[in-house]
């Protein structure tokens, strides 16, 4: 994930993308492939945990570099993003064409599924077109093998112009057979002759016409058969970064220009418009590949996918996909806030027992109280709180979503979900966003970088506020087992405690659907585009690997970014606790002013004001609540849920508080992690801004007509 600004890379090139050299003779190996193919396995098995991640410049998808050594030889392996082509229809295709053009790897790396190997062979084959120093991996051999699929990698090689290698990087067979080719690569000076791929008489009468004028004018710094391609493709995002490149504007020279012109009425005459050049460019590798497959892959066993389809009848059907999707995460929440219960206590216990030190300590160095209330009462029990609440939750959560993501099963929850994003004008891949936001707010505004087109990417991250994180489940869970389920006795009250949470989470997914859908007839108009969407082969989950990149991935991630905004916030929630005026606290007179308007929402001024001094972590809502009807000066928690019901029943709270509380904890603004996250994310204040203000405007207005009409109604 693009965690911090950092990125290693080459000065190759300027204003692009940069990978820098670790040592002066090292080489820089490009992996490129598709999603799904095992890429980043590839990569994980090489360098270890000998990696870095970033961003790429001006960028905000992903990259990850690491370095791995070979024989005598240090090698800067760069994992570019996931991708089915180098026509650059999204950023992850733009970053990976443009390092592969213009960073000047010593080797392309391009890792190939081999039990879908045809379907993989396009973005071999347009690769071809850039480099020939290009080495084939055919990943998942194993799978293959067991689905009874062979494949002629001899033939292979020989028919794409490459060494092909054959991989099973889970097992990590075959990685050194991949290094020792991807070695002798680099070491040699030898030009390469990959497959040339021949297109329709119309189009290599028009590239016949360019081509001789861009080989004189590049002088080898670029493929002039491909940039002949792009000049007729008219691409302005790749004519503007070859011209950054190549330190001139091909567009800007007169030969350039008039040749460029003939062969794009060479074109027209025999009626092939820009449109029509990519579809017959498109068509020509589509067909090249198929041709190539015929002849080195081999199925032994037509119905290798039976069972996986079988699988997929049940998890996508009509009928059954969306309840079996409901259960999984309702297991999940339960694992997650079940599992979460004792960790949190011991690790509450031990960050308080630290804090019993730290005022020894000062009590031993005689240090004012109110130099002791600030570091210890105010900023260090924010932390503790935060840490011991946030950190086991999400512990558990990730590994679990992650354990999801490894099987396959994510992309089944966007097909079952892509419709009703379809309807709401937004992107079904949303719903993985989505998803990942029942863990961590900012991790689901990360993950929002999946969504190709701008537009709808904003809108995910707009509304992903509107599902509640593992922050807000205790809220949740408390007032709900305080007020609704505690009107049952016995083991039915997990029951009715389950059944109030699924619906609170079915009302937000309803909310994220309904503002997505405002979003898009308003300020963010269009249609929904269309996408790719990859139902991948079920796979066993590696669980060591999943359990390490979730938590480092993930949980530390976003455990380090609530730490650095909830420091300065304990500052102030205890400077507003403790300095009076006129006998009240800063923080009981603020509750006086936001009173009215939150009796309007059916809270009161000092619930309203424990959310607002909640922005850094929603987990210290509650303990805010406490001290301030308490008065104690410092967040506390109570022994049970049945003495936090008393002092919460004798401060007026009734059912319809209850409601009004979770309602707006569901649909308020984000806390100030997520909104530090959309920031780096979407490089604006002001769609911060706008993601802060929507769910705010959304909780209150909600709240104010349940609260109302419940009034109107007389059901108080």
């Amino acid at each position: 994930m693009g965690l911090t600004n950092q990125s290693t890379g080459r000065g190759a090139m300027e204003n692009t993308l940069y990978i820098e050299r670790a040592l002066k003779d090292d080489k820089v190996i490009a992996l490129a492939g598709n999603p799904n193919v095992g890429k980043s396995t590839v990569f994980n098995s090489l360098t270890g945990l000998k990696q870095h991640t970033g961003n790429w410049p001006g960028k905000t998808v992903t990259n990850a570099h690491g370095r791995y050594t070979h024989i005598d030889k240090g090698f800067i392996m760069v994992d570019l993003p996931g991708t089915y082509s180098l026509m650059a229809n999204s950023a992850e295709e733009e970053v990976a064409r443009d390092f592969i053009c213009f960073g000047n790897p010593d080797a392309t790396v391009v890792v190939a599924d081999a039990t879908c190997l045809e379907r993989n062979l396009n973005l071999v084959l347009q690769t071809l077109e850039i480099t020939g120093k290009v080495v084939v991996c055919v990943n998942l051999l194993d799978e293959a093998k067991r689905k009874k699929i062979r494949i002629d990698l001899k033939t292979l090689s020989e028919q794409l112009g490459v060494p092909v290698i054959g991989t099973s990087a889970r097992s990590g067979k075959g990685l050194n057979e991949l290094m020792d080719t991807v070695y002798a690569m680099s070491q040699s000076d030898d030009k390469a002759q990959p497959l040339k791929i021949t297109y329709d008489e119309a189009i290599e009468s028009a590239v016949s016409i360019i081509e001789p004028t861009l080989h004189a004018l590049l002088r080898g710094q670029l493929n002039s058969r491909w940039v002949a391609l792009k000049l007729l493709d008219a691409d302005v995002a790749l004519l503007d970064a070859i011209r950054k490149y190549v330190g001139f504007d091909l567009v800007d020279n007169e030969t350039v220009t008039e040749k460029v012109a003939q062969a794009r009425a060479l074109l027209i005459e025999r009626q092939t418009d820009s449109d029509a050049l990519r579809d017959r460019i498109v068509s020509s590798i589509v067909r090249r590949a198929e041709a190539i497959c015929a002849n080195t892959v081999k199925f032994e066993n037509l119905m290798y996918n039976q069972i996986d389809r079988r699988i997929d009848k049940v998890l996508t059907s009509k009928v059954f996909g969306l309840p079996i999707m409901l259960a999984l995460l309702g297991v999940i929440f339960w694992l997650t806030i079940t599992g979460a219960n004792y960790p949190s206590a011991l690790l509450a216990d031990g960050l308080f027992w630290v804090e019993d030190q730290l005022t020894a300590f000062f009590s031993w160095l005689g240090a004012p109280a109110w130099v002791h209330g600030v570091l210890v009462l105010g900023i260090y029990r924010t932390l503790a709180w935060v840490v011991s609440v946030m950190l086991p939750p999400m512990t558990i959560f990730f590994p679990l979503f992650t354990l999801l993501e490894d099987l396959g099963y994510l992309p089944r929850v966007a097909f079952n979900l892509d419709k009703y994003f379809k309807r709401a004008c937004a992107c079904g891949k949303q719903a993985l966003t989505m998803c990942m936001g029942f863990g961590c707010n900012a991790a689901g505004v990360v993950g929002c970088r999946i969504i190709e087109s701008p537009r709808e990417r904003l809108i995910a991250t707009i509304t992903n506020n509107f599902v509640p994180c593992n922050g807000r489940f205790p809220t949740l869970i408390a007032v709900i087992t305080m007020f609704f389920a505690a009107v049952v006795a016995g083991p039915f009250q997990s029951v009715i405690s389950a059944m109030v949470l699924v619906a609170v989470i079915l009302f937000g997914i309803v909310m994220t659907l309904f503002i997505s859908k405002l979003l898009s007839k308003t300020m963010l108009k269009g249609v929904p585009s269309s996408f790719t969407l990859e139902l991948p082969p079920y796979r066993k989950p590696q669980i060591g690997r999943v359990i390490v990149r979730s938590i480092f991935d993930r949980t530390l991630f976003v455990l380090g970014r609530a730490v650095s905004v909830a420091a300065p916030a304990g500052l102030v929630i205890w400077g507003l606790a403790n300095i009076n005026v006129g006998g009240l606290s800063l923080l009981a007179h603020c509750a006086a002013l936001l009173d009215p308007f939150a009796r309007l929402i059916g809270l009161d001024g000092f619930i309203l004001m424990a959310f607002i001094l909640g922005f850094p972590a929603n987990e210290i809502v509650v303990p805010i609540i406490i001290m301030s009807y308490m008065a104690t000066g410092s967040m506390i928690e109570l022994d049970s849920l049945d003495q936090l019901r008393q002092l919460l029943v004798s401060h007026g709270w009734t059912w319809l508080t209850a409601v009004c509380m979770m309602l707006f904890s569901l649909c308020h603004w984000p806390c100030g992690t997520t909104c530090w996250t959309i920031k780096k994310e979407t490089q604006s204040w002001k769609w911060t801004a706008v993601s802060f203000l929507v769910p705010a405007v959304c909780g209150i207005v909600v709240c104010f007509v349940v609260a109302n009409t419940v009034r109107l109604l007389g059901l108080t």
